[in-house]
């Protein structure tokens, strides 16, 4: 395992200096799951809920959220971001919401944080559409799918 970038060697938090990377094509893929249970399922896919369609929303939020990552995760780099994809996945033998995203950019330093952060936006956006209804929402499984660029190369996650 290689040393943690962001720590110096005293111990300190440290904003790693990217200035001698080169740009490369950045792609990063990340998932979670949003457990909703009944009737909130179908409350959600019916769009019958009183703040409006949860699943566009969250897809908005989600981009959103890439979007600021940087603002959000105090050592996060801005980021040019070139294309960001949020999708919500209905996962009706588990009354949940799968939420996928994939960002990609072309820069110095990859974007694994900008798809995590997604995810898990638009994973808070549902609940909060939700919780009027119910409050056992459950979020789960927020985890690295894919990542590609840079020197690390590429990564996939073993069991996806």
């Amino acid at each position: 395992m290689s040393e943690l970038t962001h720590v110096k060697e005293d111990g300190s938090a440290n904003m790693v200096d990217i200035s001698g990377k080169g740009v490369t094509h950045r792609e990063a893929v990340a998932e979670c799951r949003v457990l909703v249970g009944e009737p909130l399922y179908s409350m959600i896919l019916d769009n019958a809920l009183k703040k409006g369609d949860v699943i566009a929303v969250a897809r908005i939020a989600g981009i959103m959220g890439a979007k600021r990552t940087s603002e959000l995760v105090p050592l996060c780099h801005p980021i040019r971001i070139t294309k960001i994809d949020v999708d919500v996945q209905p996962l009706p033998e588990e009354k949940a919401l799968r939420i996928l995203s994939t960002v990609k950019a072309d820069d110095r330093t990859g974007v694994e944080m900008e798809a995590l952060t997604a995810v898990s936006v638009a994973a808070l956006t549902v609940y909060d559409m939700c919780k009027a209804v119910s409050k056992d929402i459950e979020i789960t499984g927020i985890r690295l799918l894919k990542k590609s660029g840079g020197k690390s190369g590429t990564y996939i996650r073993g069991d996806s």
